[in-house]
């Protein structure tokens, strides 16, 4: 199994445009062909695609509310169950508890005026800054994920402020964030040695 990325690939830039879900993958941006979450419950969420495939998910560009995995019909696209905190899920859920990025890619079957007209477009690196679990427009339990875009990321400062979500503050202050973006292949080694398990308890 390839090791898992976290972070920009090498010999891809921010605002690429892939034209299918094979190249994207090829590309090693977002390896799998079909799932939107790229992601191991044990080690975090490497990267996701807004494909517009669930109706609860929200882009306002600097600021995505992305819905988790499962529950939906095959044929139709709907939800017809309640998610689970398991699996892809739960892989972004570590990522906001390990505050490693992910990497974000926009389908242009994405509904939104931060979607390219055609392909994929890789979007650039955003942290989980929380998850919660919440009925959805279906009525059923989804898991949700704020993501944020990193500085280098942003599209434009006041890009998100007409629609921006109730739960970011619109009022204005001049602050300075530091977020640090580890270089996690020591710790992944040292995961991977142990099989992942608590060496005081045995978890």
């Amino acid at each position: 199994m390839k090791e898992r990325i976290f972070g920009h690939i090498t010999g891809t830039s921010v605002n690429q445009v892939f034209a299918d879900r094979s190249e994207l993958a090829k590309s090693g941006v977002h390896p799998p062909t079909q799932a939107g979450i790229s992601g191991a419950a044990v080690e975090g969420a490497d990267s996701i695609v807004l494909s517009g495939g669930y109706e609860d998910d929200e882009d306002y560009g600097n600021v995505i509310i992305y819905t988790g995995a499962g529950g939906r019909d095959q044929n139709t696209g709907k939800q017809i169950a309640d998610q689970s905190l398991d699996r892809v899920n739960m892989a972004l859920a570590k990522s906001k508890i390990e505050g490693l990025p992910v990497r974000v890619t926009r389908s242009h079957a994405h509904d939104s005026q931060y979607s390219p007209d055609n392909g994929y477009q890789y979007s650039g690196l955003y942290y989980v800054d929380d998850y919660w679990r919440e009925k959805g427009r279906s009525g059923f339990y989804v898991w949700r994920y704020r993501l944020v875009a990193y500085k280098e990321t942003l599209v434009g400062s006041d890009s998100i402020n007409d629609k921006r979500p109730e739960y970011v503050t619109t009022k204005r202050s001049e602050t300075t964030v530091q977020r640090i973006v580890r270089d996690t292949r020591i710790a992944k080694g040292v995961k991977r040695k142990h099989k992942y398990q608590c060496q005081v308890c045995g978890t």
